[in-house]
Order: structure tokens, then C-alpha cells, then sequence
């Protein structure tokens, strides 16, 4: 049974272009469905299953009223049962199984989901916060936590993309982002905030600490590749230090989205920005309530326009090689203090 399931993913992620995370979201919803149906608990007495064609649509049904016994969000009963919608419906198309899934599965319906976005103000404060203090101003990790927050907001992207970017990804004026699947690469041109953060970054911190070779954009105080964990812990930092709650690495992604349509920008420039497949995504930054500030001209930081996706950025900054004497980012000495 689980042979059958890898053969599913296998296709969904190369022919279907599922990127990477629903691969990872379907992997899991299925294994679950699975150990459910091998060993059902005995209150739904059902027997259980060793292949898929015994599966009946009795099994479907009380394993929907298992999940919604679970007490999950409906967001995550509408996601478990999208998956095994999917899986059972590639079964039956071939004959793997009698159940069509379309007429025994139906979605919980979930409330639109509103993404939270930053006011202006609240950007500026954030994105002027690593430097703020004049002590610890000219510091290494207060140099590269602007780059990288002034990045994620004049782009749009993924946390996950960000930490993947190389230095061969960035030009003087443009980041080609690398995505999980290659036709979501894109190439995002950069408002001059972020590229004057990002060349003082550059030619500071990033080039005097020893990488070994590293070739990673952002890196922590051993020149290795910045993790998603302690990225988290430098945002909710720099978040804290100017009283801004609730901010996520996705949060920066939303604003973003949402100042850039406030601002008039095409909705299919914004979906090619984010790298979404469908539009309707993109479409739920229409919700956001509009911040008056994100219609000003000024010289605030501003989300960049985009550029049709276009081949890799070329290359004008090299890895330099290793140099003595470390520089230390002092925030990932103590991950629970980041030092700032």
C-alpha cells in the first residue's frame, strides 16, 4: 500500500508540479490515512485493509468522522481531505479501486483566510530596527538582519527561498530566487533601500567571515548556510525590540503582497513576484485592509515591481576567500538571548 502512495506523490510533485511542501503535507496526510485503515480502532469496526481495492466507501466516510472527531482545525480537515481525494481518485482512474472518491468526499467549508499584513509605520520600525542603536549599529548581524528583512519585504519571498539564496544569486539591481520547482525561479528587480542594504552587507560582514567556501548569501557566525530556525529567532527578536507582536517569516511575504496591489501594482506582476500557481492565491491579498500609508510616495521602503521571470542573474558577486580572524554574530552565540 504505501508502494502505491510514493507512486502517487511521485507523480503529483514531478507531472502535477506540486511544490515541495504539499508534497511533504500529502505525504503525511496519506501515511496517516493509511495507518488508519490497516489498524482501525475498534469503536468504527471496520476490518482491516491490506490492499487498496478492498477499500469501500464505508472506509472513506468513518475515516472522515474520525478526522472531524479529532477536533482539527477546519483548515486541516479541508487539506487531509483534499489529499485523499487526490490519492483516491488517481486509484480509481486506474482501476486500483472501486471507490470514486467525488461522490463519497466532501470538503469542510473554511472561512476565507485573511492574511495579516504590517502597516507602513510598522515596516519602517522593523526594518530600521537592527540598526537603531547606535552602539550596536555597525555590527555584523545588524547589517545582515536588515538585508535580509529589507529582502524578504521589497521581494515577497519564502523564508525558505531566502536562506537557499547563494551569492551568485544576486546582481546590482535584481535576486533570482531559486524555488522548490524550477519553472516558479523567478528574477524580482530591488528598490534601492534593499540594494544599498545588501551591498554594505556584502562588502562588510559577509566578505570578512570565514566560509570555507560557503557560498551561501546569508550565513550565521561559523560562515555556514542561516537555518529557517534561526531565522525565526532574529525576526521575533528585531519584531520584539520595536513592539511589533504577532509577526511570523510570513508575515513580511503578506505585506508585501498587500502594499504592492494597495499601491496599484497588476495582480498577475504580484503572482509572478510570489511565485504562485494559481492567481486566485494571489487574489486573497485583496482582502487585506488597506493601510493609507502604502499609498504615499516617499523614501519608505517599497515592495519592487516585477520583472517577467526571467534566466539566472548573472553573476557579480563571488565568494572571497576564507579570512582569519572570525567575524561573530553575536546573535547566534545565545539563540535564546540574540544578543541584540
Amino acid at each position: 500500500m504505501q508502494d502505491t502512495i510514493v507512486r502517487f506523490l511521485t507523480e503529483v510533485e514531478n507531472d502535477r508540479r506540486f511544490s515541495t511542501h504539499t508534497v511533504a503535507a500529502y505525504r503525511n496526510d496519506l501515511s496517516q490515512f493509511r495507518t488508519y485503515l490497516c489498524e482501525p480502532p475498534a469503536a468504527d469496526r471496520l476490518a482491516p485493509l491490506a490492499n487498496w481495492d478492498t477499500m469501500t466507501a464505508d472506509h472513506l466516510s468513518r475515516y472522515l468522522l474520525h478526522l472531524r472527531g479529532r477536533e482539527y482545525a477546519a483548515s486541516t480537515v479541508a487539506r487531509k481531505t483534499a489529499a485523499i481525494k487526490s490519492f483516491c481518485g488517481y486509484l480509481f482512474a486506474r482501476q486500483l479501486s472501486s471507490v470514486d472518491p467525488k461522490l463519497i468526499l466532501v470538503s469542510p467549508r473554511v472561512e476565507k483566510f485573511v492574511p495579516r499584513a504590517l502597516t507602513v509605520v510598522e515596516v519602517v520600525r522593523l526594518m530600521e530596527a537592527p540598526r537603531a542603536d547606535d552602539s550596536t549599529r555597525q555590527r555584523p548581524e545588524a547589517l545582515r538582519d536588515q538585508a535580509m528583512l529589507e529582502l524578504l519585504y521589497a521581494t515577497g519571498m519564502r523564508v525558505s527561498e531566502l536562506i537557499s539564496l547563494d551569492l551568485t544569486d544576486v546582481s546590482g539591481e535584481a535576486v533570482h530566487v531559486r524555488a522548490h520547482q524550477p519553472k516558479r525561479d523567478r528574477r524580482i528587480p530591488l528598490s534601492g533601500r534593499c540594494r544599498g542594504a545588501l551591498a554594505e552587507y556584502l562588502a562588510g560582514p559577509r566578505r570578512a567571515v570565514p566560509t570555507d567556501g560557503q557560498p551561501s548569501l546569508f550565513v550565521n557566525h561559523r560562515g555556514q548556510r542561516l537555518t529557517r530556525q534561526g531565522f525565526w529567532l532574529i525576526l521575533k527578536a528585531r519584531a520584539r525590540q520595536v513592539g511589533i507582536e504577532g509577526v511570523t517569516p510570513h508575515t513580511l511575504r503578506h505585506t508585501c503582497a498587500a502594499h504592492a496591489l494597495q499601491r496599484g501594482a497588476a495582480i498577475d506582476d504580484v503572482q509572478r513576484m510570489l511565485g504562485h500557481v494559481s492567481q486566485s492565491t494571489t487574489r486573497v491579498y485583496r482582502h487585506v485592509p488597506g493601510d493609507p500609508g502604502a499609498d504615499r510616495d516617499g523614501d519608505g521602503p517599497v515592495p519592487g515591481t516585477v520583472d517577467a521571470v526571467a534566466g539566472p542573474v548573472a553573476v557579480v558577486v563571488a565568494p572571497s576567500p576564507a579570512l582569519t580572524g572570525a567575524i561573530v554574530f553575536a546573535d547566534e552565540i545565545d539563540p535564546e538571548e540574540t544578543a541584540i
